[in-house]
């Protein structure tokens, strides 16, 4: 059975993006969206929306489908708020960066029923600018989209998970399934620690050199890189920082040691032994070349 109707709370970057790709890939599915009035303007003038409700409570009456697309600390306020009310068919899932303590909310607010009432999701795409003018219906284009487990003995194969599943193959997703732990782990390696560099060298050449044109004019493809993501909002990084510290904290830790490695061995061998084993790691760049900075 197709979903007739998709609530979107949240409709920035991922939620913009992914009603965007939906209504280019799929008719007959009306979309409504719930955010701030000026943001559900834009929306609906770029076709993301179909229909705009700011109301959460209102929002979600008559979907089959909910995805929450906001920060993390939203997720599990809007779960205990809009959970009560969304009819027991229906398929609640999320686009936050960090996974567990979510669902720890997800089995507080549903109980038994939590593994086919909520699917915790991740999309591995984004872009170092958020909001709903950075909306892109071909984000999600061979981006890996995680659907991440309650608990090993959650069945992805009941309720609405399967639909929900094909929804995302047909904008181009590529479905990966991970457990919540395994997720938060990764994740803090894979994203919240570039992140984290990131904002800490462009604040440290801020205080550095502040507006110094010399910089402007020396610095090239390399640094623009490097501080390409510092632009992302603190708004959705605070709540990634409180909901998993405990992994980021031992990233940055092992980051700290390998940097003292490196100021220590800057005229010894043990350089170019750092060197060339980073250049046996790579990985391919992400088609359209987006960053993997993801709300």
């Amino acid at each position: 059975m197709a979903f007739k109707q998709i609530t979107i709370i949240g409709t920035g970057l991922i939620g913009g993006s992914f009603g965007m790709a939906v209504k280019a890939a799929e008719s007959g599915i009306r979309i409504v969206g719930c955010d701030r009035s000026h943001v559900l303007e834009q929306a609906l003038k770029m076709g993301a929306i179909d229909h705009s409700v700011e109301d959460p409570l209102a929002a979600v009456q008559g979907s089959d489908l909910v995805l929450l697309a906001t920060p993390v600390g939203m997720i599990i306020d809007l779960l205990e708020r809009i959970g009560p009310v969304v009819v027991p068919e229906a398929l609640i899932t999320d686009t936050g960066s960090t996974k567990q303590e979510i669902l720890n909310h997800a089995l507080a607010v549903f109980g038994a029923q939590a593994g086919q009432r909520f699917l915790g999701g991740h999309p591995m795409a984004g872009k170092e600018h958020s909001g709903i003018l950075s909306a892109d219906s071909g984000l999600f284009r061979n981006a890996t989209w995680l659907l991440v487990r309650g608990d090993p003995q959650q069945d992805m194969h009941c309720g609405r998970i399967p639909e929900y599943r094909q929804l995302l193959q047909s904008i181009g997703a590529r479905v990966t399934e991970i457990g919540a732990d395994r997720q938060d782990q990764l994740c803090a390696w894979v994203s919240h620690l570039p992140q984290m560099i990131s904002t800490a060298l462009a604040a440290m050449l801020v205080d550095e050199f502040g507006d110094d044109p010399d910089l402007q004019a020396i610095g090239g493809r390399a640094l623009r890189e490097m501080t390409r993501i510092a632009s992302s909002p603190y708004s959705m990084w605070r709540d990634v920082a409180h909901t998993n510290s405990r992994y980021i904290e031992r990233a940055l830790a092992r980051m700290e040691q390998s940097l003292a490695h490196l100021r220590e061995n800057l005229k010894t061998p043990e350089l170019r032994e750092e060197f060339e084993r980073a250049n046996r790691f790579g990985l391919p760049r992400p088609p359209g070349g987006h960053s993997q900075n993801s709300e």
